[in-house]
C-alpha cells in the first residue's frame, strides 16, 4: 500500500466523539465525493434518492456510511424523497457550494473537516522520494475554504491550475508533518518523521562524502603543481640558490609528494605550521614562476 493510501486508512479508523466534529467531516466528504443518485421506483420499490460516495477507497466510502449512520441516522440502503434531501443539504450544505463556515467555525471541526477532505480528494507523495500533499478541488471556492481552513493551524498552502482542478498543495516536509497532526494521523506522522530523519541523514553523509572528496581532490592538484614547480627549479634554477628554508622545503615537499600541509610541517625541526609551510611552497611556486619568464 502506498504511503497516502496508509495515511487514509489511519484516518478513516479515526472517529471523533463529538457530534459536531462528526458532521464537520461528514460535510468535506459529501461535498468534495458526495454522489446522489435517483432511484425510479422499479419493481415496486420505492422511488426516490440514494447517496454514496465517489471513491476507489473502501475504507472512505465505509467512514462516510458510519457518519451518515451516527449523524442522521441514514443507513446504506435508505432511499430518500426530495424533502429529505434537501433538508440533509440544509444541515450539511449544498454539494455545489462550499461547506458552510458554519460548521466549521470551531478548531475541532476544522481539523475534523480536513481529515474528511483529505479522504475525500487528498494524495500525498512517498516521502523518502519528494515531500508532496495535495487536495484536488473542481472548484475554486471550496480550494480556498480549504486553503484558508489549512492556514488557520499556520500551515501554508498554495493553489495552481492543473487541467480542470483547483490543487492546493504543500511541498515543505515540515508543513505536511503539521498538516497530519491536524488531521490526528499519528502514526503516519512518525513514519514520516522517521523517514525525514533518514532521508536528511544520508543527505548530510553525502554533502560530508562530497565536501571531503572535493577537499582531496583540491589537495591533490596544488600537491601536483607544487611538485611541478619544485622539479621545475631543480632544474632551471638550482637548489643550491635557494635559501635555506625553501630548500628544506622543496626536499620534503619532492620526498612527501601526496602529504597534507600538516604532516609536511612535522618534517621540519622544529616543527612548523601549516601556515608557514603554505608561505613556503607558495614562495617556491612563485619563484618558479619568474624562472619560467
Amino acid at each position: 500500500m502506498s504511503f497516502s493510501g496508509e495515511v487514509k486508512k489511519e484516518l478513516a479508523k479515526r472517529m471523533n466523539p463529538a457530534r459536531h466534529c462528526q458532521i464537520a467531516e461528514l460535510a468535506a466528504l459529501m461535498n468534495f465525493c458526495g454522489a446522489y443518485g435517483r432511484s425510479g421506483g422499479e419493481s415496486g420499490g420505492k422511488a426516490g434518492y440514494t447517496l454514496g460516495f465517489q471513491t476507489e477507497n473502501e475504507a472512505v466510502a465505509r467512514k462516510g456510511f458510519t457518519l451518515l449512520k451516527k449523524t442522521y441516522n441514514i443507513d446504506t440502503d435508505r432511499i430518500l424523497d426530495e424533502e429529505e434531501l434537501q433538508g440533509l443539504f440544509t444541515k450539511l450544505g449544498s454539494p455545489e457550494e462550499p461547506v458552510s463556515p458554519l460548521l466549521i467555525k470551531n478548531s475541532c471541526c476544522r481539523r475534523a473537516f480536513l481529515r474528511g477532505a483529505f479522504l475525500a480528494i487528498g494524495s500525498m507523495s512517498n516521502p523518502t522520494k519528494a515531500y508532496h500533499l495535495e487536495f484536488d478541488c473542481t472548484d475554486e471556492r471550496k480550494a480556498w475554504q480549504l486553503q484558508e481552513a489549512i492556514r488557520s493551524f499556520e500551515i501554508e498552502s498554495k493553489i495552481i491550475l492543473r487541467k480542470k482542478y483547483h490543487v492546493v498543495y504543500l511541498k515543505e516536509g515540515s508543513g505536511i508533518v503539521n498538516l497530519l497532526n491536524v488531521c490526528e494521523a499519528p502514526v503516519s506522522l512518525m513514519n514520516l518523521e522517521n523517514m525525514r530523519i533518514l532521508k536528511e541523514m544520508r543527505g548530510a553523509v553525502n554533502r560530508r562524502v562530497n565536501c571531503e572528496a572535493a577537499n582531496i581532490a583540491k589537495t591533490v592538484t596544488a600537491a601536483a603543481r607544487q611538485v611541478e614547480d619544485i622539479e621545475f627549479l631543480r632544474i632551471h634554477y638550482g637548489f643550491q640558490n635557494l635559501p635555506e628554508p625553501l630548500r628544506r622545503m622543496a626536499e620534503i615537499r619532492l620526498e612527501y609528494p601526496d602529504a597534507p600541509l600538516k604532516e609536511l610541517g612535522e618534517r621540519f625541526d622544529p616543527p612548523l605550521g601549516k601556515s608557514g609551510v603554505n608561505h613556503r611552497l607558495r614562495r617556491l611556486s612563485e619563484l618558479a614562476e619568474k624562472a619560467r619568464l
